[in-house]
């Protein structure tokens, strides 16, 4: 992994329990398998614990880790550092995905009921008020009571955030290839068509994966769908969303968004989305940050202690599901 990231993905508590459970040295970080230290550490090791940062495992890097039977990832995709070879060489692979998911879903839930009770907006207005006003009237359609949030995908963090609005006065839908009636039922959510999800949708929220299909899944087209105050929240990908029709969509004022992911990563200096009243934009910060790092090292401690016991691991990844997840 990066080698400045070791100290703030391992809390004191969880580098303790990985010494505990391994042979492990808490001050080898390595970013360069082809440095000496790099080399010398695959020569005899049994298990990578991994995260951003980490080298692609190739099979010049597998053929000098003889011993190597495992790699767990303390952080979401696998797929910048795990290759062909891993899967040929038969390695266990798993992921702290699912405890990164948590946090995405959690600021999703807040962006949903924020959006719908427009605390921004209200909050601006009352800024530049400084005064007494009639709120109630000022605002009646406001409000989250019976309002439908649409969800695009039925990932981990799609799921998550489907189970957390579960509690709520809405009405759920879900637009997902892979999943049956039934099983989005099971859910909380009516399956619908993806123009069906933004026709419908007060809120439209994306959590599918990056892939070559997903490229501006949500395009000017169905953009022109969203009904007149919607709001699009995406804490997925950028790519997903077509931003310039987007962007041109929200000059006009007609919808909100909530983007915490955008093409490119930091957008220029001139973007008229860092400006615009009814965006709020935010430096892709819904994943796990500052002390919720932590709970991914911790994750991936668990995996190392069901290695250790000889178990299978709790959130494996496999090979299969590569090509339709992030």
């Amino acid at each position: 992994m990066h080698r400045d990231l070791a100290a703030r993905l391992i809390s004191t508590d969880t580098m303790a329990r990985m010494v505990e459970l391994a042979d492990f040295d808490p001050e080898l970080v390595i970013d360069d398998f082809s440095s000496p230290e790099g080399a010398a550490a695959l020569a005899s090791a049994e298990v990578i614990i991994s995260s951003w940062g980490c080298p692609p495992l190739t099979d010049a890097v597998l053929a000098a880790a003889p011993e190597l039977r495992a790699v767990l990832h303390a952080a979401g995709s696998v797929k910048h550092h795990i290759t062909d070879a891993c899967w040929d060489r038969g390695l266990g692979i798993t992921s702290a995905a699912y405890a990164n998911a948590l946090p995405v879903a959690e600021f999703t839930v807040a962006a949903v009921l924020f959006s719908n009770k427009p605390v921004l907006r209200l909050a601006a207005d009352y800024r530049a008020r400084r005064a007494p006003h009639d709120w109630q009237a000022g605002y009646p359609e406001v409000g989250n009571y019976r309002r439908t949030v649409g969800i695009v995908g039925a990932s981990r963090i799609g799921r998550r955030v489907l189970e957390l609005l579960a509690p709520y006065d809405f009405e759920l839908l879900l637009h997902d290839p892979y999943v049956t009636v039934d099983q989005a039922a099971a859910m909380g959510a009516d399956l619908v068509s993806m123009d069906e999800l933004c026709t419908r949708s007060d809120v439209l929220s994306v959590h599918a994966p990056e892939l070559p299909e997903t490229r501006h899944l949500v395009d000017a087209r169905r953009i022109a769908l969203l009904p007149d105050g919607a709001t699009l929240i995406n804490t997925s990908r950028g790519s997903l969303i077509d931003q310039d029709a987007l962007t041109a969509e929200l000059v006009t004022g007609r919808i909100h968004a909530v983007l915490d992911v955008t093409v490119p990563e930091t957008l220029p200096a001139d973007s008229p989305l860092y400006d615009l009243p009814n965006v709020l934009l935010t430096p892709h910060i819904a994943g796990s940050l500052g002390g919720e790092l932590h709970r991914m090292a911790a994750a991936a401690a668990d995996e190392l202690a069901r290695y250790v016991e000889g178990l299978p691991f709790a959130h494996p990844v496999t090979r299969e599901e590569i090509a339709r997840t992030a």
